[in-house]
C-alpha cells in the first residue's frame, strides 16, 4: 500500500496530477500520503499521542478504619492480659462470648469499680484483666449463663497516677513515689526512682508491706541482691497504691 501511494506522489511530481501539486505543493502532498499510510498500517502509540487514552491513575488506599476492640480479637480467657493492673480511669472492652454480642467499653470509676452488665458495680483496681474475668465468671454462671467465657481487654490506660507507694529506711529520699499510669512499677524500680539505696542499706531484707481489704497487713521480704545483681527480675514484686517499702540498715557496716 505504501509503495503504491509513493508512486502516486512521484507521478504527481511528473505531471500526472497537476491539480494536486498546484493546490498543495510537493511537501504537503507527501504529508497527505504519509497520513494515509499511518491510517492503514498504524503508527506506534508514541507517534499517535493525540489518539492515545490517558493511563488510569491507580487509586490511593483509603484511611485505615478504627482498630477493633481488644475483646473482639480474643475468644479464650487463658489469653487475657495477666500483667498490667487496672487503675482509676482505665478503659477496657468487655464481652461474654456466649452472648454473641459486640464488645462494650467500660471505664474504671474514681471509686475503682467497673459497672458490669448483669453484675453491677464490681471492684477492678489493682486487678489484671485475666483476674477480673475469672472473678466475674462464676457470678455470671450463677444466674445468667450455663457457661460464661468472659473476655476483657485494656483499650487505654489513664494518664493520671495510679496512686503512691511509700519508702522508708535506708533510701536516698524517704517519702511517696507516684505510680506511673503507663508503667508496671516494682519494688526495685520504686527505689531507683526515689534515688536509690543509702550506703548502709541491707539489700537482702527489704520489706514490702501491703494493707489488705479486710484490714490485715501482708509483709513480703524482697532480696534486691537477687534482683539487681543477679538479674532475677521474676522475684521483683509489683507494687500497688499505698504499699510501703522499708529498707533496713545492715547490722555490720564496712
Amino acid at each position: 500500500m505504501f509503495s503504491y501511494m509513493m508512486k502516486m506522489w512521484q507521478r504527481d511530481n511528473s505531471g500526472f496530477f497537476p491539480g494536486i501539486r498546484a493546490r498543495w505543493g510537493r511537501v504537503p502532498g507527501l504529508c497527505l500520503i504519509l497520513a494515509g499510510v499511518a491510517g492503514v498500517i498504524g503508527l506506534p502509540a508514541g507517534l499517535r499521542a493525540q489518539d492515545a487514552t490517558p493511563a488510569a491513575t491507580p487509586a490511593l488506599p483509603g484511611p485505615a478504619g478504627p482498630a477493633a476492640p481488644v475483646a473482639a480479637t480474643l475468644d479464650s480467657m487463658s489469653a487475657l492480659n495477666d500483667e498490667a493492673k487496672l487503675g482509676k480511669g482505665d478503659r477496657v472492652s468487655y464481652r461474654v462470648v456466649e452472648e454473641q454480642k459486640d464488645p462494650i467499653l467500660l471505664t474504671v470509676s474514681d471509686s475503682g469499680d467497673l459497672d458490669v452488665p448483669l453484675v453491677g458495680k464490681f471492684a477492678a483496681t489493682g486487678k489484671t484483666c485475666k483476674q477480673l474475668a475469672y472473678e466475674l465468671k462464676p457470678l455470671l454462671e450463677k444466674e445468667y449463663f450455663y457457661h460464661a467465657t468472659v473476655i476483657i481487654g485494656v483499650e487505654t490506660f489513664s494518664t493520671r497516677s495510679k496512686g503512691t507507694v511509700y519508702l522508708e529506711g535506708q533510701v536516698q529520699r524517704q517519702g511517696g513515689v507516684p505510680i506511673p499510669a503507663d508503667e508496671t512499677l516494682t519494688v526495685s524500680k520504686a527505689i531507683l526512682l526515689d534515688g536509690g539505696l543509702a550506703d548502709f542499706a541491707d539489700k537482702r531484707k527489704v520489706k514490702l508491706i501491703r494493707k489488705k481489704a479486710d484490714g490485715t497487713t501482708e509483709t513480703k521480704v524482697v532480696d534486691l541482691v537477687e534482683i539487681l545483681d543477679k538479674g532475677h527480675t521474676d522475684l521483683d514484686p509489683v507494687v500497688q497504691a499505698d504499699d510501703m517499702i522499708i529498707v533496713p540498715q545492715r547490722l555490720v557496716n564496712w
